[in-house]
């Protein structure tokens, strides 16, 4: 019982990073436009969720085509979105985003694809009996693994984003710094050059009066 019960938390690990093998982050940089396409059937969901989590304002233009270039999809200057569909048509559909409105930052985007439906975790859960405890005890630990999932993606993808702000904020107070420090030092030395003037101009003119 107990190896059986390892072999299902195993294939339960398995089957989550299946489901979770079409994520991924990229670059894109100012003035670009990246796409992705993925040869769909028909009658086939898939779900897409993004989010901009570095670069300029956290915005990207997003947009999602059917094979026959019908917009599925459309939003501009967006931080982060999700969206399903079910195909009606087979194809390549494709999953474009856009940072042509930016001219001076790039941008780093997070993109997480997915689509089919999941396959059971195991052949005899097909069936239309009811579930043993140990398939039930399966099901159950299977979706606090997608929960899990999940959290550990959304969890990933804020300190991703706090820590680009942190940098950024970090370079800022570095460039003050420097700056005021600057402007300390041409101060000082500007107080010290007409402080000597002063003295210089009252010299020069008792000497005048001798």
């Amino acid at each position: 019982m107990l190896q059986l019960g390892l072999s299902c938390l195993l294939l339960l690990l398995l089957h989550v990073c299946v489901v979770f093998g079409t994520e991924l982050s990229f670059e894109l940089p100012d003035n670009d436009k990246q796409c992705f396409y993925e040869e769909l059937e028909k009658d086939v969901k898939f779900d897409i969720d993004f989010q901009v989590i570095a670069g300029g304002n956290y915005d990207v233009d997003c947009f999602v085509t059917d094979p026959q270039n019908n917009v599925l999809y459309n939003e501009k200057k967006k931080q982060y979105d999700s969206f399903s569909h079910t195909t009606t048509m087979k194809g390549e559909y494709k999953v474009c985003f856009s940072n042509e409105f930016s001219t001076f930052t790039h941008k780093v985007v997070y993109l997480d694809f997915r689509h089919g439906d999941e396959e059971p975790l195991l052949q005899s859960m097909t069936r239309s009996t009811a579930l043993t405890q140990l398939e039930s005890s399966c099901v159950a630990i299977h979706e606090i693994l997608k929960v899990v999932a999940d959290s550990q993606t959304w969890y990933r993808l804020r300190e991703a984003h706090d820590r680009t702000k942190a940098e950024h904020l970090l370079e800022r107070v570095t460039y003050w710094s420097i700056g005021e420090t600057v402007l300390l030092f041409v101060i000082g030395i500007g107080q010290v050059m007409m402080l000597r003037s002063f003295f210089a101009d009252k010299k020069g003119s008792v000497l005048a009066a001798t």
